[in-house]
């Protein structure tokens, strides 16, 4: 069963609201494993709509509209799909009768422009609307289907897990699931990345249809994802296959793997301190207390997280974490201070930050310049120069995470 949903409005392609309508649907489909091969948006418009609705079916075997179902003039998605279907729209006494229950049981005055909504293609069969006004739509155009449902999300993801869903598992000879896996990446990019997989891939296109696929994604400062999905007949086999394709992914990848799914940096790092009994204190100069920030967005940290010291000038670095007279943009001023902060705030670990965010120079380096310095138990500090460009804001986003990743992967290796 392949599908396309189509989203109709133009404050779409004005960029006014932003289209979460189909990525929910995308999202729910995967999950009843029926497959969506395209997503266009369309604006207001008669004969736009209809062209876009013939070659969605000439594509696909059904079609999911969100919007255009309101009382409105520019409410055009129900003349569109008759166009389409090449018949008349007509007054619906069923569909009537529920716009104006909907708007009695609210203690509403129903306006004459709201009779629009009890109006459908000739021969289409309605879903009941059960939170708002404008029934749902489903339209037999030969041998395939077009669902029209309204823009509201609440409304549209209603009626899809009430009515659409359902109809097309039902018009469906094939009973699947479609479940994705998404490792996260960091200190590689998307090419090398691509790079790495891509003995995988050509395994996989070897396996020819029904394999696993795999995609990436870059995500700015979270690193690159790379997506697995596989579609299989029970959620246990999905998961046995993705299993098998994430350590295939790992044994290529390597450390540069740091969460899956959701699971964050600081979160992997929340749970290595917890999995080792151990705490946690932070000194940042350039990055200026954003490494602390993300650390105290993970619930629980003050089980974990000591606390931090923003050192900017090198007076502060010296007078709170110990830091030697001289330069204070080198690895040892980095080391030192991963100890000082260690030391002061009674903590099992102490990682650090010193650099140049720029945009001009500081000590005669230039802005990119940074080391991140580690303290652990049982083990002199030691520091590491950070590989970091762009603009002030970017070096500053790069250096905490990398710092972070610097400790996560010292914590991952064996004690």
């Amino acid at each position: 069963m392949r599908t396309e949903i189509v989203a109709i409005g133009t404050e779409l392609l004005l960029g006014q609201i932003v289209d979460t309508n189909s990525a929910w649907l995308a999202q729910e489909l995967a999950a009843a494993g029926i497959d969506c091969t395209l997503q266009t948006r369309v604006g207001d418009n008669v004969p736009r709509i209809a062209d876009v609705l013939r070659a969605a079916l000439e594509r696909a075997d059904a079609v999911i509209c969100g919007g255009g179902l309101g009382p409105t003039q520019d409410d055009v998605t129900r003349e569109a799909i008759a166009l389409v279907m090449g018949v008349d729209i007509v007054e619906d006494e069923q569909a009537l009768a529920l716009v104006e229950r909907a708007f009695a049981e609210r203690g509403r005055q129903m306006s004459p422009s709201n009779r629009r909504q009890g109006q459908i293609p000739k021969g289409a069969r309605i879903i009941p609307q059960r939170l708002g006004s404008a029934p749902g739509l489903i339209c037999e155009v030969g041998s395939k289907v077009i669902y029209a449902l309204p823009g509201v999300p609440e409304e549209l993801r209603e009626m899809t897990r009430r009515a659409v869903l359902p109809d097309l598992s039902a018009r469906s000879d094939e009973h699947a699931v479609i479940v994705s896996r998404i490792l996260r990446t960091w200190g590689i990019g998307e090419s090398r990345v691509s790079e790495i997989v891509a003995p995988r891939l050509e395994a996989l296109d070897a396996q020819g249809h029904g394999a696993p696929t795999i995609a990436f994604l870059a995500r700015g400062m979270e690193g690159v994802q790379v997506r697995i999905t596989v579609k299989a007949d029970s959620d246990e086999t999905a998961r046995e296959v993705l299993d098998r394709e994430e350590q295939e992914l790992r044994a290529l990848l390597g450390p540069a793997v740091f969460g899956v799914d959701d699971e964050t940096m600081e979160r992997r790092i929340a749970s290595l301190l917890l999995g080792r009994n151990l705490t946690l204190a932070v000194a940042e100069s350039f990055t200026g207390g954003m490494i602390a920030s993300r650390l105290v967005a993970v619930e629980g940290a003050s089980h974990w997280f000591k606390g931090g010291v923003v050192a900017y000038m090198a007076d502060v670095k010296r007078s709170l974490l110990d830091v030697e007279e001289g330069p204070v943009v080198t690895q040892q001023a980095a080391a030192q201070m991963a100890a000082g902060v260690r030391t002061r705030l009674r903590s099992d670990v102490g990682l650090s930050t010193t650099g140049v965010a720029g945009p001009e120079p500081d000590e005669g380096r230039p802005p990119g310049t940074s080391f991140v310095g580690l303290a652990l138990p049982g083990e002199p500090p030691v520091a590491f120069p950070l590989d970091l460009f762009g603009d002030r804001q970017q070096i500053r986003d790069r250096g905490s995470i990398s710092a972070l990743d610097v400790l996560r992967r010292r914590l991952e290796k064996p004690s």
